[in-house]
């Protein structure tokens, strides 16, 4: 491209070149200019210095050249976070461009402004956004649509309060099907970090939609299709009607319409009554899915990642389709893997042949990994299909037989599972398994070996000299074959006992006992030693006691998670088979709302519930107390981390690690993390603003908005004497003095001062006046430098009052509302 050689400069000086070009005159060398601003800015480089100033990339702003126009709606939404007072300048631009003649000027304004997140050109947004709403132009409003859900996200009380909301709920019934599309996803981002009902569809809303569904782009349709995939039909003509008026979507060349499609017909088929009719209508869908399957690689697995899902809701769905599934030598590795998982799946009676002559081709392949995994399919074959568990089991002996260590070592593995789950059954597989034992080296593979060994000791005849050849390395094994041993002399012991079994069980339990660092192995070891000395019979029905026969392997996703992935079909969770409140922003902003947590507040989001606050612990430590409640993630959660933004009071965690274990579905912990002051990690303002990050393994990082109470900073050291308080009240200005009536529950002097006192706000003096009690109070915050912020403080009881008046004065005038917050919570 032509605009590349702009990314290749690394003069020194390059700003003030960019500053000359700036004001040249002519067009060209400005616009030059200003897109090797833009390049610089992409590659990292700090050019915020030509923000300010008489030639500066701002001053570019008002020209008719829309190219030139962007590259400075671009520099502006970089940089305006850290220049919010000049990126005040160009407001006035900006709202004389959403007038406009040009739509889509008046659109590009409308778009950059709701792209800069600082709040002083949020209040100057709201009238051109009203007017862009109602727009003439079509391309205006479906731009207006969208800005209104970035406001929402940096100010959801303006949005609600200027009537934003109202206007996007009209503008689904828009004559322009791409302005209902924009209002429809606008309207689905709010929803997702709203608590109340923001957008409900009705039968009116309904056919709206659909009417506006034929003629949207397919991104339009997308956003369509997955608001309709909350509706729920008001009867069985109704889902029906659904299916008929966007089964046509199911031939679209773009995948994502498809998915969704598929995502809505399974919605609605739900609430078809007649049987045979949803069968039809699950018949359908087949086609579809396997057309996806003929793209390419990544979309391929995207597609397999759903049909899985889809497989297991619907399992009859593709049973006729086993043979898509099939692997192409030039498929990669994840596309092999997610076909394999669909064919164990789709496999049945009527097609395992098929699957396991796949299956042993397979076998052969040069990937290791893949060979591993296409053993294991035949014996989760053979676990969940037992009418051919027998020919799963002819499969294997003929893998063992061709020698390969690996595919012996897997087979291995599979057999002891088909042996747990088939009893006495395939007894005839042990000898050629015995003859394999030099090719296990793996630890899985030899602790299965061993556990075969030891459950059919009885019917091995040369058992004791197959257990002595592991036993010969006992001390070196790994901890999973040395407790597989243990277990398994002890079960030929007691099946076979004569003089050898008798020696190598006092070989192995004084190895268990006496050379190892394994309490597991140890405590067992102990277990089986003391049985078999006090009572062999006991022993016996403990050892050689009936199991109960293993059920078909639980593959798939939990019922409860798929039900709600089904919901969610084409998007990132459907993929990751997670949901989507798990990772996604929404779902953070949703949790920072709902989480001004304060003293014993409570924050919610992805499943996890977070109560907590700043307090002030015995001695003066501060600490941020936490209790963490894994109320619906849906997996257990562990990896709690914690990290708090600058702040006025400096306050930054000991160890960034929250100590809690790990936390099973609804379970709860609670928590302490030791805070410090740190002046590196402190603001300008002292506010009680407290911005926290909470990072879980499973989560992701949640963001939370947070109150620090003055309570937990006030110092057990804050008294001054009388003279002292009088003296700096009377020092400081009369404009460092605010004024508020507190709401008191205390009315009587003498308990209010003792509970005054105990919150470390301290007495100076008690004074009657006519009709009133008064009390001179004083304390000191303790700031990051480790000096104090001493706060002054009047309080007026006048008796049959329901308040008491309260005048503050400090140095630090920013503390009067947390000071007021202090001395009510004291009264309280």
């Amino acid at each position: 491209m032509a605009d590349g050689r702009f990314f290749s400069t690394t003069k020194k000086g390059e700003v003030a070149e960019y500053k000359n070009d700036l004001h040249s005159l002519d067009r060209k060398s400005q616009k030059n200019a200003v897109k090797r601003v833009i390049a610089a800015m992409t590659v990292g480089k700090d050019v915020s210095s030509l923000f300010p100033g008489t030639h500066n990339v701002v001053n570019c702003m008002q020209t008719e050249d829309m190219e030139l126009k962007k590259l400075v709606y671009l520099y502006l939404i970089n940089y305006a976070k850290t220049q919010p007072d000049l990126a005040i300048m160009a407001v006035n631009t900006f709202v004389k461009d959403t007038q406009d003649p040009n739509p889509l000027i008046r659109a590009l304004a409308v778009r950059t402004m709701g792209c800069i997140r600082v709040d002083k050109i949020t209040e100057y947004l709201c009238d051109p956004l009203q007017r862009c709403l109602k727009d003439e132009d079509p391309y205006v409003r479906k731009t207006a649509a969208v800005c209104v859900a970035k406001l929402y996200d940096i100010s959801a009380e303006m949005v609600e309060d200027r009537g934003f909301l109202d206007v996007l709920r009209d503008m689904v019934g828009d004559a322009n099907p791409m302005v209902v599309a924009n209002a429809v996803a606008a309207l689905a981002e709010i929803q997702a970090s709203s608590s109340g009902p923001v957008f409900v569809i009705d039968g009116a809303v309904l056919t709206k939609l659909l009417r506006a569904l034929n003629e949207c782009s397919e991104w339009g349709q997308v956003f369509i299709l997955d608001a309709l995939a909350a509706y729920t039909p008001a009867d069985s003509r109704d889902a029906e009607g659904i299916v008929e008026r966007v089964a046509a979507r199911l031939q679209h060349a773009n995948g994502a319409v498809v998915l969704s499609a598929i995502k809505l017909i399974l919605h609605a088929a739900k609430y078809i009554e007649d049987a045979g009719a949803r069968a039809a209508i699950h018949k359908k869908l087949a086609p579809p899915l396997v057309t996806l399957l003929g793209a390419e690689p990544e979309i391929q697995y995207v597609a397999l990642r759903n049909i899985d899902l889809i497989v297991q809701s619907v399992p009859g769905i593709l049973s006729h389709e086993v043979k898509v599934f099939f692997c192409k030598y030039n498929d990669p590795i994840y596309v092999k893997t997610e076909k394999l998982e669909i064919m164990i799946k789709l496999a049945d009676e009527k097609n395992i042949d098929q699957v396991l002559l796949e299956l042993r081709e397979y076998a052969s392949e040069v990937d290791v990994d893949f060979v591993r995994k296409a053993v294991r399919a035949v014996g989760r074959c053979a676990i969940s299909l037992e009418p051919a568990a027998e020919r799963c089991v002819n499969v294997l002996l003929d893998l063992i037989q061709g020698r390969v260590s690996y595919v012996v070592q897997e087979a291995v593995v599979v057999l002891r599972d088909v042996f747990r789950r088939y009893p006495g059954r395939y007894e005839r597989v042990i000898a050629p398994l015995c003859e394999c034992l030099e090719a296990l080296d793996e630890p899985e593979a030899k602790a299965a070996m061993v556990w075969i060994i030891g459950e059919y000791a009885d019917r091995i005849d040369n058992a004791d000299e197959l257990l002595e050849q592991f036993l010969e390395g006992f001390p070196e094994e790994s901890p999973g074959v040395q407790l597989a041993l243990v277990t398994a002399t002890v079960k030929l012991f007691l099946r076979k006992p004569s003089e050898k079994p008798q020696a190598l069980i006092q070989l192995v339990l004084s190895y268990a006992t006496q050379e190892t660092d394994s309490p597991d192995l140890r405590d067992r070891a102990y277990i089986y030693w003391r049985l078999l000395s006090a009572d062999p019979d006991a022993a016996r029905d403990v050892v050689l006691a009936p199991r109960p026969v293993i059920e078909a392997a639980a593959d798939g996703v939990d019922p409860a998670l798929r039900a709600e992935l089904l919901g969610e079909l084409g998007s990132l969770a459907s993929v990751l088979h997670r949901p989507a409140a798990a990772f996604t922003s929404a779902a953070r902003l949703a949790v920072r709302r709902a989480s001004q947590l304060g003293a014993g507040g409570v924050g919610a989001g992805k499943g996890l519930v977070i109560r907590g606050g700043v307090e002030r612990e015995a001695g003066g430590q501060l600490a941020y107390q936490l209790h963490l409640e894994n109320a619906g993630a849906g997996v257990p959660l562990d990896g709690f981390m914690i990290q708090l933004n600058k702040n006025g009071w400096g306050l930054v965690p000991q160890s960034q690690t929250i100590p809690v274990p790990r936390l099973a579905p609804g379970a709860s912990a609670s928590a302490r993390v030791p805070l410090v002051q740190n002046p590196a990690s402190a603001t300008p303002a002292l506010t009680p603003a407290l911005q926290v990050a909470i990072k879980v393994s499973q989560l992701g990082v949640l963001y939370l908005a947070d109150a620090v109470p003055l309570a937990a900073l006030l110092r057990e050291d804050g008294r001054t004497s009388p003279e002292a308080f009088v003296g700096e009240w009377q020092a400081l200005p009369d404009a460092a003095e605010q004024a508020r009536t507190l709401p008191l529950v205390i009315h009587a002097v003498p308990a209010a001062q003792a509970s005054l006192e105990a919150a470390r706000l301290f007495v100076m003096a008690h004074k009657s006046v006519p009709g009133a009690e008064v009390l001179y109070v004083t304390g000191a915050a303790g700031l990051p430098s480790g000096q104090r912020a001493q706060l002054l403080l009047e309080l007026r009881f006048v008796p049959g009052q329901r308040g008491v008046a309260t005048v503050f004065k400090a140095q630090e005038t920013s503390l009067a509302p947390a000071a007021f917050d202090a001395v009510a919570a004291a009264l309280s």
